[in-house]
């Protein structure tokens, strides 16, 4: 049985970069809460892989560190499945497409792009994430074929010290990827045996490449881009996510990455796609979202320096208690009395119903729903989009905890109001990462 794709995901976030920006669109921006890791988690919620992990990002938030550790801990992947960072280039996410065709495994694509200030980089950027599961078993789309040409080009690099890049002038590099691109869509074409593609994706961090990319390649029902503008290593797969959100059966889709060269993956849709779609269509996400002002993105992203509260900064995380709350704080996982079914969150060694002592099994609530109990809107404690709400969560089927909520509105906020739970950055300090769990009102 030959590996396919048997589910696939994404994730936009909910702020736009409007018009005070000088932008003519949307643009779409990750929160100050938010990282390529803490998006790659939504992308990928609700995939599981007994094979590997395969995480590839231009912007990790970790060097010298396993960032795909953290992800395969948020997924609550088992210990035996390796993870591995595929970083600094947008054809790291082909790469992981590669090794998991041969083996099967979870790949997640995430970026965050940074552009200077009025530039074409934070212009045409977006942030995001997507994630595709491949292996044997009932796919919603079977592989016809994977193709490549490598080009060493000088069209877009980054210092490693710096954070944000260059690009050389888009004309000289659409001179360069245009042709490799044709090459490669013909080569896959041909092979299957197909005059061409129903559907075909042609992304690329080049803006002559994907203004017209019907020019290049087209296809005989739809030919498109990034649904995000250039969102990096995740770029091919988003762009690949919002065609299988609307694809029909028995369809083939053409996806083309022009960086350093083309990557090309052809695929053919099956029966069981229309079942079987991400639980949140990218132009659904695409749609909604809340406007930031300017300022506080440029702040957030550490472009617009503001002034800290006077107080004293948080500690930096510890590693032997984040190791021992390794199951809470990545997994969201309480303990449940095995003898009376209390639900304790965060998880406990004594029952609070019973009075059990080590009589707990894990139990984690990640991927449930609650409701608000009460809350609290705290306009005096920092935040880089203030203000600060908390909110008490009864979670569907037991379990009550406090939570910050994510992208907080207090409008939209009362008791009894249906919330989730999203993979965020709490804080940083020290250089590390303090990562857990917040609210989001559904």
């Amino acid at each position: 049985m030959s590996i396919g794709i048997l589910a696939y995901g994404a994730y936009v976030p909910a702020y736009r970069l409007g018009r005070d920006s000088g932008l003519r669109g949307r643009r779409v921006v990750a929160s100050f809460d938010e990282d390529a890791t803490t998006m790659a988690v939504e992308a990928a919620r609700g995939m599981t892989t007994e094979a590997s992990l395969w995480w590839a990002t231009t912007s990790p938030p970790y060097l010298d560190k396993t960032n795909a550790a953290a992800v395969h801990a948020a997924l609550r992947l088992p210990p035996s499945v390796p993870a591995a960072d595929l970083i600094g280039s947008v054809r790291s996410t082909f790469a992981g497409v590669r090794a998991a065709l041969a083996t099967g495994g979870l790949v997640v694509a995430s970026d965050v792009r940074l552009g200077k200030p009025g530039s074409l980089d934070e212009r045409a950027g977006g942030d995001g994430a997507a994630a595709l599961l491949l292996g044997e078993g009932e796919a919603v789309a079977e592989v016809l074929g994977l193709a490549s040409r490598t080009l060493e080009l000088l069209d877009r690099w980054r210092d490693p010290r710096r954070a944000t890049g260059e690009q050389w002038e888009e004309r000289f590099g659409f001179e360069q990827y245009a042709g490799l691109v044709r090459d490669v869509a013909a080569e896959l074409l041909t092979e299957a045996g197909l005059p061409e593609a129903d559907h075909v994706v042609i992304t690329s961090g080049n803006a002559g490449i994907t203004k017209r990319p019907e020019v290049l390649v087209k296809g005989a029902r739809s030919t498109v881009g990034s649904p995000i503008g250039f969102a990096g290593a995740a770029d091919p797969l988003l762009g690949l996510a919002a065609v299988l959100d609307v694809a029909g059966p028995d369809e083939t889709i053409l996806v083309l990455s022009a960086t350093d060269g083309c990557d090309g993956l052809l695929l053919r849709t099956t029966a069981r796609l229309p079942g079987h779609r991400a639980p949140r269509p990218v132009a659904d996400q695409v749609e909604r979202g809340r406007d930031v002002p300017y300022p506080t993105y440029l702040s957030w992203r550490g472009l617009l320096e503001r002034e800290l509260p006077r107080r004293p900064e948080p500690d930096r995380p510890a590693g032997p208690p984040s190791s021992r709350a390794g199951g809470w704080k990545f997994g969201f996982a309480g303990s449940r009395c095995v003898e009376c079914g209390f639900l304790h969150l965060p998880p406990l060694r004594v029952c609070r119903a019973c009075s059990s002592l080590d009589a707990m099994e894990a139990l984690s609530v990640a991927d449930l729903t609650g409701t608000v109990a009460t809350f609290t809107v705290d306009h005096l404690a920092f935040s880089p989009s203030p203000p600060v709400v908390d909110v008490v969560v009864d979670f569907a089927g037991g379990g009550r905890t406090t939570l910050e909520v994510a992208d907080a509105d207090p409008d939209a906020l009362s008791v009894g109001s249906e919330v989730g739970l999203t993979f965020r950055r709490l804080f940083t300090a020290g250089a590390v990462h303090n990562y857990f769990w917040k609210a989001v009102v559904r």
